[in-house]
């Protein structure tokens, strides 16, 4: 099937079918990058309940709010996940004594050594990535598909699936009650989109929830920009 025939396709199924579908024809192993933002813990919630070990790839860059690595340890241990730290070379101290703070001088730089490389070479031994991305998140993202082929920088290609492409805020939060799923704290005193903690700040009202990111200098990390859609 053509990449726009099978995206066609899969923008039909609700997220439940999405990953019953991807998992029942997928030939390869499976993972899922996971900030333990609420969007994550959807996605994940419905692949435990079909591959309870899948790979849950957490970027530790070594800059996360304290509460993001309790919550993360605490849902670990709730969940039996298993979480697969990814960490750059190089430790926050080591990075700073040779570039200095780069989340202030050069923040792309920071995310590429800290977020992009230590994730696309763990995803080298994956056939398919699923995502917790939303197209209403962020203008960067309002043309995400339901499933992409993607090519990392390696020529490797994968099979990217974010089953909550179409879901708004209030159906992340409808979705998390209803499921009585415990939520990243950080959520009650703010935060839309919770990344590193220098990088990270509460939206103005009325704002896409990515704009308290990087001081509303840029809207992505890299990840989901370094990677290319395949050509169809």
């Amino acid at each position: 099937m053509s990449q726009p025939a099978l995206a066609e396709e899969f923008e039909s199924l609700a997220a439940e079918g999405v990953v019953d579908r991807v998992l029942a024809e997928s030939q390869g192993a499976a993972c899922i990058t996971c900030s333990f933002q609420a969007e994550d813990m959807i996605v994940l919630d419905l692949l435990r309940q079909r591959q309870p070990k899948i790979p849950v790839l957490f970027l530790d860059t070594g800059y996360h709010f304290a509460e993001t690595y309790a919550y993360r340890d605490r849902m670990a241990q709730a969940w039996n996940l298993n979480v697969q730290n990814l960490a750059a070379k190089q430790t926050v101290a080591e990075q700073e004594v040779q570039f200095g703070v780069l989340h202030r001088t050069d923040p792309g730089r920071c995310c590429q050594l800290r977020k992009v490389e230590p994730l696309f070479g763990a995803l080298e031994k994956f056939e398919v990535w699923f995502t917790g991305l939303r197209r209403e998140q962020s203008p960067t993202r309002k043309n995400l598909k339901v499933v992409e082929h993607h090519v990392l920088p390696s020529g490797k290609v994968l099979l990217k699936v974010s089953p909550l492409a179409a879901w708004t805020w209030g159906q992340l939060w409808e979705y998390t009650a209803s499921h009585k799923i415990d939520s990243l704290p950080l959520y009650d005193a703010g935060y839309r989109s919770i990344g590193c903690e220098p990088c990270t700040a509460i939206p103005a009202a009325g704002a896409d929830p990515r704009s308290g990111r990087w001081g509303g200098n840029k809207l992505e990390c890299g990840i989901h920009t370094f990677s290319k859609r395949a050509e169809q």
